[in-house]
């Protein structure tokens, strides 16, 4: 049953290919052709298929793995399973959506966190930053939030694009949550100078760490 249902997802997943989508999706990295969207709609209708979600990860096709990242159990997954998925996942979007619906559910989360974060391979590495990001953010006892930023201060300038956003992500992050740590925060940001030119949109907040920080300060002062 399961292998027929594989045919028929496959085919369907093949039936939502829009090369408009495709053209969006690859301007970000992303090789695939599936609305998002309509992607979400198919797993709703799926529900979680562990089984099933196995089989489509081994597809090797990124509309198929994403598809399997939101049908699948997050906490079924063993430590060298999820490595070995991290390490597959090489489009920004299934790296993403595995990190974020998949790895922070599950409890080897943070036995992988420092094994990834000192991995030699950027990709990876940002993975292990994604999720001290996490724990900046939501339960910081324990992280050495100086030692955090001496890191960043110390390779974030130099870093590969995806780690260097990881890094920033979590800089900003120590900024907004730890007002103790906040002028540091900024005046690494500051000196850096990372995505300080990035273009952001009307309406939308700069990635550039001290005006994040400072921003997402403002918006909370204000509450």
């Amino acid at each position: 049953m399961a292998e027929t249902t594989l045919t028929e997802v496959m085919a369907e997943l093949a039936e939502l290919e829009d090369p408009k989508a495709r053209e969006v999706n690859e301007r970000h990295g992303d090789d695939h052709g599936v609305n998002l969207s309509h992607l979400r709609a198919l797993a709703k209708r799926l529900k979680t298929q562990q089984e099933l979600a196995y089989r489509l990860w081994e597809t090797d096709d990124t509309a198929a793995k994403l598809l399997a990242i939101l049908i699948c159990r997050p906490k079924a997954f063993k430590r060298d399973e999820l490595d070995g998925m991290l390490r597959e996942s090489r489009t920004p979007k299934v790296h993403d959506w595995l990190v974020n619906y998949v790895v922070k559910k599950n409890p080897h989360a943070e036995e992988l966190r420092p094994a990834w974060s000192a991995d030699p391979d950027p990709v990876v590495a940002s993975a292990g930053w994604a999720l001290t990001t996490e724990r900046v953010a939501k339960r910081p006892e324990g992280l050495d939030l100086e030692g955090l930023l001496d890191v960043i201060e110390a390779e974030m300038k130099d870093a590969p694009q995806r780690l260097q956003w990881a890094m920033n992500h979590c800089l900003a992050q120590i900024g907004i949550e730890h007002a103790e740590h906040r002028s540091r925060a900024l005046d690494i940001g500051e000196r850096l100078e990372v995505l300080k030119d990035y273009p952001t949109s009307p309406g939308c907040t700069s990635p550039f760490a001290p005006i994040w920080i400072n921003e997402m300060v403002r918006r909370r002062d204000a509450e």
